[in-house]
């Protein structure tokens, strides 16, 4: 106990029995510390309580009980700004950069350099280089606009923004979520220079992988209660898993009781000319078909150009036992063919994120809860209800807003939206990102469900263990052309990684068709 005590006196940042309370209890009795030059990694299911606590730290919500310490003070930020001025910063998922502006003007639109009225622009860049050197951000133009820039480089630029001024302690939400295995390292390299320079930080992911290469200590919410609060090194990944849902996740997935039928969806010559070369295959039903390949091998944009997102230049796209192809050339006329799509970016492309749980679930099926023209809330709300119990999905009811909902608690909403519809071919583009791993695993189960109930599913992913969990074949992508198909006895991770290589080698990979 009097260790404790003095791990207390000297800890930065000190959180003593915090709860959050809305409707429904969030967060309840949450005690830790934190310390200069430390990483804490903080993880848990979507709807724990991670970025509760974030926020509550961070000015963004107050807490409805305890208290906090700063310095051994009494700490309660009012507003963002507020606990900036204290030195807490927090890089969220979702980037608040002006992509119209320049990495320098985002770096510092609060305060520009002013002389005698006009923006010093030669102190804004020597300011701007000096704060990109802190990320290794040396090789970048100050006044490249942010928005011709990759994602990774925009999350680096986040980090640089919230490392202006006294920096105490930095919460990164998911930070490699959308970066590529490069930008991970680069990211890790800051983090390790930050950490030598002491600065706290607070690291939220669902990749215990990661956890274990990056953080000194490791914190695990459950249901809004801290169930695990010690150094990571004692811990396996299955030792966190279960802590983070309180059962062993389950290693295999049963992909028995399913029926292979004729095909739901053929694909025959498909393509965009400098995005998919012409590609073929074939999804039966009750079949889970992968697609794989590296970031930019064409993988979305394929899915895209099936769901009428973005317009073919060649090729037909049959559906079911038609032998004439389905007119497709907008999403609407996807979904009346019969094909669902699940994209990677909910919140710009799959949500109304104001809106209700229930208008979310039955959006694409009004006419399903309609009454004579008028939509009938109360069947809505039955039928949101129902697939929030059969998903998983933590919310107080079907009425409240899909904003105040988890990352992966509303990647489930618009799962459950398709669900409803029962399109015959769904696709799903990255259905688990942002998912932690107790959910993961329910998705899994839900997906073969789908097949069991004998639906064509095409599933991208950039996980390759969760492509050869569940799928039954898996076509690899590269440089925008399908180049090798893997059945699941013939698969080997090696393998699809050197075809997802291949097709950017000197040598030429020869394309595959994959209508089987």
């Amino acid at each position: 106990m009097d260790t404790d005590l003095n791990a207390n006196a000297n800890a930065l940042l000190t959180l003593s029995g915090i709860g959050k309370t809305y409707v429904q209890t969030v967060l309840q009795d949450v005690s830790l510390s934190l310390h200069a030059g430390q990483v804490l990694a903080l993880t848990g299911e979507n709807g724990a309580g991670k970025s509760t606590v974030s926020k509550i730290i961070c000015g963004l919500e107050p807490a409805s009980a305890g208290s906090m310490l700063l310095d051994g003070r009494p700490y309660q930020p009012v507003s963002r700004s507020d606990a900036e001025a204290h030195g807490m910063r927090m890089v969220l998922q979702e980037l608040n950069l002006i992509p119209t502006l320049s990495v320098a003007e985002n770096l510092y639109l609060r305060q520009l350099p002013g002389r005698f009225g006009w923006i010093n622009r030669r102190q804004l860049e020597q300011d701007a280089r000096v704060q990109m050197a802190r990320v290794g951000l040396t090789n970048i133009d100050p006044w490249t606009l942010v928005g011709e820039l990759g994602i990774g480089h925009q999350q680096m630029i986040e980090i640089a923004r919230n490392l202006i001024g006294d920096c105490r302690l930095l919460i990164l939400d998911e930070p490699t979520a959308m970066l590529t295995h490069r930008e991970v390292e680069l990211l890790f390299i800051q983090i390790a220079r930050l950490k030598s320079e002491g600065v706290a930080l607070v690291y939220i992911s669902h990749r215990l992988e990661e956890l274990k290469r990056v953080a000194d200590r490791i914190v695990v919410l459950r249901d809004g209660k801290l169930v695990c609060d010690d150094a990571i090194a004692g811990h396996s990944s299955a030792d966190l898993v279960k802590l983070m849902v309180g059962r062993a996740a389950d290693a295999d997935i049963d992909l028995g009781g399913r029926t292979l039928g004729a095909p739901v969806l053929r694909v025959r010559e498909l393509g965009r000319q400098g995005v998919v070369a012409p590609s073929s295959f074939a999804v039966h039903g009750g079949e889970i078909v992968g697609i794989a390949g590296l970031i930019g091998s064409g993988r979305t944009e394929l899915l895209r150009l099936i769901f009428g997102a973005d317009r073919a230049d060649q090729g037909e796209v049959f559906v079911g036992d038609a032998t004439v192809a389905a007119r497709i050339r907008s999403p609407k006329d996807a979904v009346a063919a019969g094909i669902a799509m699940v994209t990677e970016d909910r919140k710009g492309q799959g949500l109304l994120l104001q809106q209700s749980i229930a208008l979310n679930t039955t959006l694409a099926s009004l006419p399903a809860v309609s009454r004579a023209g008028w939509l009938d809330a109360a069947a809505e709300a039955l039928v949101a209800t129902d697939y929030m119990q059969r998903l998983g999905i933590k919310a107080r009811d079907a009425a409240q807003p899909v904003a105040e909902l988890s990352g992966g608690n509303q990647q489930k909403v618009v799962m459950a939206r398709w669900f409803y519809r029962d399109c015959p071919v769904m696709l799903f583009d990255e259905p688990t990102r942002g998912i932690d791993i107790g959910a993961k695993f329910d998705i899994y189960q839900l997906l073969v469900g789908l097949a069991r109930e004998g639906k064509g599913l095409a599933i991208v992913s950039s996980d390759l263990r969760e492509l050869m969990l569940v799928c039954d074949r898996i076509l690899v992508m590269s440089a925008g052309r399908v180049v090798e198909t893997f059945e699941r006895a013939t698969w080997s991770q090696d393998a699809l990684l050197a075809a997802a290589f291949s097709g950017y080698l000197n040598t030429p990979a020869t394309p595959a068709t994959a209508a089987n």
